[in-house]
């Protein structure tokens, strides 16, 4: 039988797999995305078995994806991970109270939590993989270019009946959609000179809660960071390039908890506790705890920003990382629940990475 050109995908795949390459950097490898390359190694109408020689297999699921979610607090424990291109955030623990208003999906638990952007959420694929650990089983989710926004890992307190059961309910007898090629365009920022850096001052200094930011972001048709440039001296303060690792290492000797924000296009993972073993390891940052693993690009980090917003509460700091187009790698805030003060020592920590005297916000 003459190979098809998945057969040749599947095969180049699972060599690179065996040379110890990530998926996500094997599929770069041949030209793929991640989702691509998932998504050639799924069942099909023409394709209804997968042959005993391939190391991954992959099932279409469903476009339940809130189903999916509830339904996964049945199986256990688990890991979930959100990446971007720079940060991979692992997290293990049972997902629960997964909710939804319209596309916007909430997952919050005391080890698991998500904010979820289900309009980003093109197919997901039930991945089952032979790797020298033995058989590897997850749930992975991907967005229109084939980039993963969110991934669950079974693990070996997973309970796997629950797991099989969910799969079969959930899975899809389409075949996989495609993919668009290429990454999702970046909007460029409109010039400093046309934004109401005045109006955009005063709404600051009269936001209530931090979640109005990304709305007077959009009232002000402004970016991010060029929102926390203009702003500068007022309510934002750049910090150097250091600031990331000071931050984990103080965080971790002082015993201070923090949030840790990662997001993907569809998702949005937190982290909320204290650190204990924080490892750099050639150019990455590690935090390597029970129940919490953080893997950082420190090379990829091109500006670093702390970022004061006031609320009902009282002022909340972050400091917010960024890469060298403007998108965001990483937030960090101290660990605070709404209607609760910010820690003075997560405040008195932030400030002094920046070297900069501390200034409640206007």
């Amino acid at each position: 039988m003459t190979p098809t050109s998945n057969d040749l995908l599947r095969s180049s795949f699972a060599a690179l797999r065996a040379e110890g390459l990530r998926a996500r950097d094997a599929a770069a490898r041949m030209g793929l995305s991640e989702g691509a390359a998932v998504a050639a190694h799924a069942v099909s109408p023409t394709r209804p078995a997968h042959p005993a020689d391939s190391l991954l297999h992959a099932v279409v699921l469903d476009a339940d994806w809130l189903g999916l979610l509830r339904g996964l607090e049945q199986v256990g424990e688990v890991m979930a991970l959100t990446r971007n291109e720079h940060i991979v955030h692992e997290k293990i623990g049972v997902y629960r109270h997964a909710s939804a208003q319209g596309p916007v999906g909430l997952l919050v638990g005391p080890e698991i939590d998500l904010r979820l952007f289900f309009s980003h959420w093109h197919v997901g694929f039930h991945v089952t993989e032979s790797t020298p650990r033995g058989l590897q089983h997850s749930l992975q989710f991907f967005d229109r270019h084939g980039v993963a926004v969110h991934k669950v890992h079974a693990r070996p307190q997973t309970d796997f009946d629950a797991w099989h059961a969910l799969v079969a309910r959930h899975h899809s007898p389409l075949p996989s959609p495609g993919f668009e090629p290429g990454e999702p365009l970046r909007t460029a920022d409109r010039p400093d000179a046309e934004i109401d850096a005045l109006g955009l001052g005063e709404a600051w200094a009269a936001m209530h809660d931090t979640h109005e930011f990304f709305d007077l972001l959009k009232r002000f048709q402004v970016g991010r960071l060029q929102a926390l440039r203009l702003m500068e001296g007022v309510h934002t303060r750049p910090a150097p390039a250091d600031a990331t690792a000071r931050l984990l290492a103080q965080a971790r000797d002082a015993g201070v908890p923090i949030m840790v924000f990662v997001g993907s296009r569809g998702c949005i993972q937190i982290h909320t506790g204290p650190f204990h073993r924080v490892e750099p390891m050639g150019p990455w940052l590690n935090v390597l705890d029970d129940g919490f693993n953080l893997h950082l690009r420190e090379d990829a980090i091109h500006e670093t920003w702390l970022v004061s917003k006031p609320t009902d509460d009282g002022p909340v700091t972050s400091i917010e990382v960024f890469d060298r187009h403007g998108d965001v790698i990483v937030m960090f805030f101290g660990a605070r629940k709404p209607g609760q003060p910010e820690r003075p020592d997560w405040r008195a920590l932030a400030f002094g990475l920046t070297s900069a005297p501390e200034r409640e916000a206007a």
